[in-house]
């Protein structure tokens, strides 16, 4: 199965050799409700801002997301689309650029195992193939997460920590 991605802003560059930081979705930049598919649904959680403060010099942004609810019928990928497009220009006006979305539709039950659906580690692997990155950082905040992040060999932060990482 191959990687899933969405990208909204046109003339975007990638420069290679600089840092990438990867974030989850659901958790991470929005609180969890379970199956996120709404705008009028989306919360910010309270810890996003430092994760702006901190990264938003010198790093390129990208968010890697299981969206199981897709293979379970909840929603669509244009829903998610849509949802994805409306969270980054909210972003972008708070203070981060973000340059690419990858998204994993699968779910084990439903459509079988992929690389993609973190724990593994496809997504990430794929944002590091697109940035070639010389420093990579996973923030998130589940063990499904940090796993991914041992799988990729990359550096892996809990949502919890941030405030005390240091760039």
């Amino acid at each position: 199965m191959d990687i899933l991605s969405f990208e909204f802003k046109k003339n975007t560059s990638i420069t290679p050799n600089t840092n990438l930081l990867i974030l989850d979705r659901d958790g991470v930049i929005n609180v969890n409700i379970g199956y996120l598919h709404k705008i009028e649904d989306l919360i910010f959680t309270d810890e996003f801002p430092n994760i702006i403060d901190k990264f938003k010099v010198g790093w390129d942004v990208c968010v890697a997301t299981n969206q199981s609810g897709i293979a379970r019928g909840m929603y669509t990928k244009h829903d998610l689309a849509e949802l994805s497009k409306y969270m980054e220009e909210k972003i972008s006006l708070m203070g981060l650029d973000i340059s690419r979305w990858y998204y994993c539709p699968h779910h084990p039950d439903f459509t079988g195992k992929c690389s993609c659906r973190k724990p593994e580690p496809g997504m990430l692997l794929q944002a590091i193939e697109d940035f070639k990155p010389k420093r990579t950082v996973f923030i998130g905040d589940k063990n499904t997460d940090l796993l991914a992040a041992e799988k990729a060999e990359i550096e892996y932060v809990d949502i919890k920590d941030v405030s005390l990482f240091t760039v």
